[in-house]
């Protein structure tokens, strides 16, 4: 009887833009979708995905040459040994610091009200939860955090900036009265309250939206 498999990691970040151009395929994304449920090897894949066997293994070789699968085990079947794999974690994240600078200007990159701002401080807080999950799962402890989220609906600009002065004036006076830089055993926790606007519509409808727009 084979030994118990570990679980497997919930993400996985990918940093490197040639290495996500390595998965970023959809017949790739399709194995690590199936390998993410369960171990397979490269003929069941094949039969399950109705793809040619050898392109199905040469998919495989790629992805576990970059690490997006493991090698679990082998297993006999007939006069050939099969290799069993699976997904090296549940999800796949591809971290925006991948793409480098692209599309951004220092000035942009110090401008707390543009997109690029808001776009860096969510890559510094993915990169920094995939690296703590790690380090708390070696520990095996709970890693604690906080997650607030609301929606606000501003009758026009000037309330929206109201909003965002008291906001910050709000954090600034919970910080003075809360942040202890001499606090022994102490830890240091980061905040960020960020605001955007809205999705309302799927992008199914916004296409069948400008589907419409062009009949008229």
């Amino acid at each position: 009887m084979s030994p118990a498999l570990s679980p497997i990691p919930q993400l996985q970040i990918v940093r490197d833009a040639a290495k996500a151009a390595v998965f970023l395929q959809p017949a790739r994304l399709k194995i690590l979708q199936e390998l993410s449920s369960a171990p397979n090897s490269g003929a069941a894949l094949a039969r399950q995905l109705e793809m040619p066997r050898q392109l199905v293994n040469y998919h495989l070789r790629e992805l576990e040459k970059e690490g997006f699968i493991d090698f679990v085990a082998e297993k006999r079947r007939g006069n050939c040994m099969e290799r069993i794999v699976r997904a090296s974690a549940a999800s796949y994240l591809v971290s925006p610091e991948a793409l480098g600078l692209l599309g951004t200007t220092p000035k942009q990159q110090h401008d707390r009200f543009s997109i690029s701002y808001l776009i860096g401080a969510a890559a510094r807080i993915i990169r920094d939860l995939a690296n703590l999950s790690i380090r708390a799962a070696k520990a095996n402890k709970r890693l604690a955090t906080l997650t607030l989220e609301t929606e606000v609906r501003f009758r026009n600009a000037e309330d929206r900036n109201a909003f965002s002065e008291e906001l910050a004036n709000t954090l600034a006076k919970l910080t003075a009265k809360y942040h202890d830089e001499s606090a022994h055993g102490g830890r240091t926790f980061r905040f960020i309250a960020a605001g955007y606007p809205a999705i309302t519509k799927t992008q199914e409808q916004e296409d069948h939206g400008r589907e419409s727009a062009i009949i008229r």
